[in-house]
């Protein structure tokens, strides 16, 4: 998947999140990329991350730490 593919649906994920009280949309994003996201697309998103990030929106920046980086890509 292209990154820009990545980027703007975790983007759209947020932007949702973005709606609920800051703690729970944190939460929220985490969780909707760790149940339904599967591992490359987690890997893609963490080798995005690890560049810096750029293009997602700050939630998304904030919540990465409680994605769950998978084992393989």
């Amino acid at each position: 998947m292209s990154a820009d593919k990545i980027i703007h649906m975790a983007n759209q994920i947020a932007l949702f999140m973005e709606s609920k009280p800051h703690a729970e949309g944190i939460a929220g994003f985490a969780s909707h990329i760790n149940d339904f996201w599967e591992p490359r697309m987690r890997c893609q998103f963490f080798e995005l991350m690890d560049r810096g990030g750029e293009g997602f929106r700050p939630l998304v920046i904030e919540a990465a730490a409680r994605v769950k980086r998978p084992k393989t890509a």
